[in-house]
C-alpha cells in the first residue's frame, strides 16, 4: 500500500475519544428516553398532579442556546489558530455554562418554594429526576470547560489537535439539545 493510501484510510476512521462520546452520548439517550417513557406511562394515573413550570427555565434555555453558538466559535477558533479569541469565547461559553446551572437551582427553588417536592405522585417528582439528571451532565459539561479554559492559558499549544475541543463542543450541543427536547417534553405532554 502506498503512504496516500493509509493515510487516507486513518482519515476515515472516528478518533477513539469521539468514538467514546458518541457511545457515551447513545447511553444517555437511551436513560432519558426511559424516563420520558415512564412519566408519559405514569401520567394516566387517577391522582396525577401536573406542574406549570417556572419562566426562569426560559432564561437558561436561552442561556445555553447562546453557549452552544459560543461553543462552536470557539472550535472554529481554535481550529484556525486564533488563540486569543479561542479563549475568550471558550471563557464565554464557561461563564453561560455557569450561569445556566445557577438558573437552573433557581427554577429548583422556585418549584420547591410552590411546594412541588418528592412527595406525592405527579410530574413533580418526574421533574425533579429528569431536569437533576440533565444538570448534573451540564455540570459534568462545565468541568470539561473549566479544563478547556485551563489549558487555554496553561502553556503553549504545540500540536493544535483540535479533537479534545471538538469532543467538549459536541458533548456540549448534546446537553443543549437534550434540555431543549427535555423543556419541550415537559410543556406539550407535562402540561
Amino acid at each position: 500500500m502506498s503512504v496516500s493510501i493509509v493515510s487516507n484510510q486513518q482519515r476515515k476512521k472516528i478518533h477513539p475519544h469521539k468514538f467514546t462520546m458518541w457511545v457515551a452520548i447513545g447511553s444517555i439517550v437511551m436513560m432519558f428516553a426511559g424516563l420520558t417513557s415512564a412519566f408519559i406511562v405514569k401520567s394516566n394515573q387517577v391522582n396525577w398532579k401536573t406542574v406549570a413550570l417556572p419562566k426562569v427555565f426560559w432564561i437558561s434555555t436561552a442561556v445555553i442556546i447562546a453557549s452552544s453558538i459560543t461553543v462552536q466559535m470557539a472550535l472554529r477558533s481554535f481550529k484556525n489558530r486564533e488563540m486569543n479569541q479561542y479563549r475568550l469565547l471558550i471563557g464565554l461559553t464557561l461563564v453561560l455554562g455557569a450561569a445556566f446551572v445557577v438558573l437552573q437551582w433557581m427554577g429548583f427553588n422556585e418549584l420547591w418554594a410552590q411546594q412541588i417536592t418528592f412527595k406525592g405522585s405527579g410530574a413533580g417528582q418526574f421533574l425533579y429526576v429528569i431536569f437533576g439528571l440533565h444538570a448534573m451532565h451540564v455540570i459534568g459539561g462545565v468541568v470539561a470547560l473549566i479544563v478547556m479554559f485551563i489549558k487555554a492559558y496553561a502553556g503553549k499549544t504545540k500540536l493544535y489537535s483540535s479533537v479534545p475541543v471538538e469532543v467538549v463542543a459536541t458533548y456540549w450541543h448534546f446537553v443543549d439539545a437534550l434540555w431543549i427536547y427535555l423543556l419541550v417534553f415537559f410543556l406539550v405532554i407535562g402540561g
